[in-house]
């Protein structure tokens, strides 16, 4: 049974069930959303009970908006909710509006008589609360019928806020911890009804899964784990993977993923790069190509058709910078054209065709946390250390044609498109946890429209966005889980999907393949390659389905063929535009989901059956023959009666 708390002066409504080890928390609002969660914390013990503390006891002076005791077969945990903000400061009473007072308005007989009065409302300010009276030594304690000098001399189990108090937890965060809590990546049984009356993802049931150890490369030794913040750490495309080396001479091993299996105990054949790599990607339009920016210079590297046989020692091109790299990004429209960011703090743009630098951005004041291209391939998004994100048009200017506040801390930061352009998605981090924020690409001076709390780690979350179903994938190095969101053009925005953890961290990133690698008769929406500690897995995202004979048009749309590239570089650097074609991944023998859907079968016979004159052997015998059909015909539960909230049109 759920058990819900509210608190009238917060908004806030926590929800827990007998049996559960979770707790809810949602914030309730008179406009839609109506209710959007603040926190969904995991319990070491199941919940026996749960109970509010008076307002008045609350701690003001550290932001505590409200307090809840959870009882366990053993002990009783106090569960904290807090405002982030700096303690020890003034009162503030945009937090805690006057609150009902605990001296009675009326006498039960008043009531009887037809009184009506309200209580006394109450500050919550530490110098105007009312003063409570102090307890005598001679009031009995209460304590599972102990008597008073058993319970003085008993250890209570209960913990004190000073001493095992819940972490805060801010009520506007989407995820929420607290003293004996952990996040937990799915909701509870319990508080499905709830986050039913939510808005949600048809993704929201995704299934992460890593696919048969016979895809996997094995005994893959000395991966380095000292890239810098702004590389993903490997890269990927849909022939082979590039993984960055801890040996001397920067190599990086190149593997073909059409040839799984243990790796030899020898050193195998790689890029002797020269210097350690900075930031390394595959051209989008040549499989064989790499491009690995290091210490001043971006070396071009051939990779030959097959795999490397031998190592590799000189580059096919070198273009020279000022300083160190950033990173690099292709563009995705125009061959040849890459752009870098560096430590002199310049954006620049390179014609690989004829090597040579083509134009330099400028307007950062410091490091160069990420850049993303737009859809259309028009614009240049940036986000920087400085605390700004920033849009450049390249062909018409050097400085940004907008800036906006970005990110308030400053230990890293990603940027992608997201909505066709509509919006920025910006991965950073606030003063304590990594954070989502969400821009509109028309107006960034007004700030973020969005922002979702992830959790708190040291390492940036990269993101990965599918445009065909507007999904997004993050993780981090050194991470065990997969943030999953489809990210929609209206409020909420963020809507938070099954997540995907596995049992040991990442070694590095993730890197999605191309949608061709999807195996579209088992919905899978998207593909990707992890590295573990001595192994590349192929991990493959998929959407519950039961009707997979049919082609589920709905999540897979036609796709754009972003691996071919529609003008070079210098026509886009002339004014040239230009869009990918798009196919269909549904193959030739898959029928469209939009096939007739077949005429539901009456379960019960008409009335008019059951009012004729029968005998009683006929009724003894169609009793007889409707208990064994119904036995005969019992079978395993379908898959969507596994899962509370889905809507039938999804199955």
């Amino acid at each position: 049974t759920l058990m819900p708390l509210y608190d009238p002066d917060s908004g806030l409504l926590v929800v827990s069930g007998k049996g559960d080890r979770v707790m809810d928390c949602f914030e309730v609002t008179t406009s839609d959303p109506f209710l959007s969660q603040v926190s969904h914390c995991l319990s070491d013990a199941s919940t026996r009970g749960i109970a509010s503390v008076p307002k008045l006891a609350l701690d003001v002076g550290c932001c505590e908006v409200m307090r809840v005791m959870q009882l366990t077969e053993s002990f009783i945990i106090p569960v904290s909710y807090q405002v982030p903000r700096k303690a020890g400061q003034d009162f503030h009473a945009d937090l805690y509006p006057d609150t009902l007072g605990r001296t009675a308005a009326m006498s039960a007989d008043e009531w009887w008589q037809g009184g009506n009065k309200q209580l006394e409302r109450v500050s919550l300010h530490p110098d105007k609360r009312p003063k409570r009276k102090a307890v005598s030594d001679s009031a009995p304690v209460l304590r599972s019928g102990k008597s008073k000098e058993e319970a003085s001399t008993s250890s209570s189990p209960v913990s004190t806020p000073s001493s095992s108090a819940a972490p805060s937890r801010s009520p506007s965060s989407t995820s929420g911890l607290s003293s004996g809590f952990q996040p937990s990546p799915s909701p509870s049984q319990s508080s499905r009804a709830i986050q039913s009356m939510l808005p949600s993802s048809k993704f929201r049931h995704i299934q992460g899964s890593v696919l048969h150890r016979d895809t996997h490369i094995t005994n893959l030794r000395g991966m380095s784990l000292t890239t810098p913040g702004e590389c993903d750490g490997f890269c990927a495309n849909g022939k082979r993977v590039a993984v960055p080396l801890a040996t001397a001479g920067g190599q990086i091993a190149v593997l073909e993923l059409s040839q799984p299996g243990k790796l030899p105990d020898t050193a195998l054949p790689s890029i002797q790069n020269s210097v350690n790599v900075a930031d390394l990607c595959w051209d989008p339009f040549d499989p064989q190509k790499l491009v690995v920016g290091d210490d001043a210079k971006i070396r071009v590297w051939k990779v030959p058709e097959g795999g490397l046989v031998e190592t590799l020692t000189d580059p096919e091109s070198v273009l020279q910078h000022t300083e160190k790299i950033y990173s690099i990004k292709f563009h995705p429209h125009a061959s040849g054209l890459l752009v870098s960011s560096s430590y002199d703090m310049t954006v620049r743009l390179w014609n690989l065709d004829t090597g040579d630098e083509v134009k330099k951005l400028s307007g950062h004041q410091d490091q160069i946390f990420g850049m993303a291209w737009s859809p259309d391939g028009k614009l240049l998004a940036t986000v920087c250390k400085d605390g700004k994100v920033r849009l450049y048009d390249p062909r018409s200017s050097t400085e940004p044609i907008q800036e906006g506040p970005g990110p308030e801390g400053h230990r890293g930061g990603r940027v992608i498109w997201v909505c066709d352009g509509q919006y920025l998605l910006v991965s950073g981090f606030d003063r304590s946890e990594r954070q989502l924020y969400l821009y509109s690409s028309k107006s960034l001076a007004s700030g973020a429209l969005a922002n979702a709390a992830a959790d708190v780690s040291p390492s940036t979350l990269i993101p990965f966005y599918d445009p065909d179903t507007s999904v997004v994938f993050l993780t981090g190095k050194g991470d065990t889980r997969v943030y999953i969101y489809e990210i929609i053009s209206e409020s909420p925005y963020f809507m938070e999907c099954s997540s995907f953890s596995s049992s040991e961290p990442h070694k590095q990133g993730l890197s999605v393949l191309p949608k061709v690698e999807c195996d579209v008769r088992d919905v899978e929406i998207a593909r990707a390659i992890r590295l573990g500690k001595t192994t590349i897995e192929p991990v493959a995202f998929k959407v519950p389905r039961v009707r997979k004979e049919f082609f589920q048009d709905d999540v897979f749309p036609e796709t754009a063929v972003w691996w071919e590239s529609v003008l070079t570089a210098k026509a886009w650097l002339s004014g040239s535009n230009g869009q990918h074609r798009k196919i269909s991944l549904r193959p030739k023998d898959m029928t469209p989901s939009e096939a007739p859907k077949e005429a539901p079968v009456r379960k019960y016979l008409p009335s008019s059956v059951y009012l004729e004159e029968k005998s009683d052997e006929q009724k003894k015998e169609e009793l007889l023959s409707a208990m064994v059909a119904k036995l005969g015909n019992r079978e395993d539960p379908l898959p969507q009666e596994l899962y509370e909230g889905v809507d039938d049109e999804e199955w």
